[in-house]
């Protein structure tokens, strides 16, 4: 018997809430959908080259290579796409000034404290709006240059292993940009970005 719309939708929300090992993406590779990045240039500008550490097939790199910037991609995996056998968490050089990812979100704090250390300019990345939440990053937060927050105000399309079709609607996991910069003191500040508008 096929689901009700509104029963399918409720139960795919439920199993983003949770982590399910069965039927997580291997090494969480969720290609970022291309009018998101395409959105988050409508608002951050970057001097200097980009380096995209968790580059997949290509999605985001491409996207800030068509805008203009130099773009260095390298990956864990070899998905096609960039330097392969690239573990980023065991980079010790910098190769930019700037960093832009959709890090594998069990290890974001990692992926963000090595960018960080890595960096001279902006650290950017795509999390779920849930990575504001927690004791432990909560504490964490205040010490980092945590300069703004860009919450997705519409849901962004996400495919387990690959770009998410047209077809498959919108996802059911908010997503949000977090920026930090080095030149930046303060609190962070919160805006909201439509992908489809911007």
């Amino acid at each position: 018997m096929t689901q009700a719309p509104s029963v399918a939708a409720g139960k795919a929300f439920s199993r983003a809430q949770t982590d399910d090992p069965v039927n997580r993406e291997t090494h969480d590779f969720y290609p970022t959908w291309p009018a998101a990045t395409r959105a988050l240039l409508t608002v951050e500008r970057f001097d200097g080259a980009i380096w995209e550490p968790a580059c997949g097939d290509g999605a985001m790199s491409t996207v800030l290579a068509d805008a203009g910037y130099s773009v260095i991609s390298t990956d864990l995996i070899d998905r096609g796409f960039g330097e392969p056998d690239r573990d980023f968490l065991m980079e010790w050089a910098p190769r930019a000034p700037n960093i832009v990812t959709n890090p594998p979100f069990r290890w974001a704090m990692q992926f963000i404290d090595r960018a960080l250390m890595l960096t001279t300019g902006k650290v950017v990345m795509f999390l779920r709006l849930a990575f504001l939440e927690g004791v432990e990053r909560g504490a964490w937060f205040p010490g980092t240059p945590l300069a703004r927050v860009y919450v997705m105000s519409r849901r962004v399309p996400m495919g387990r292993g690959k770009i998410a079709g047209e077809a498959e609607g919108h996802g059911v996991i908010a997503f949000a940009w977090f920026v930090w910069d080095h030149a930046h003191s303060g609190p962070p500040a919160l805006f909201f970005l439509d992908w489809k508008s911007a």
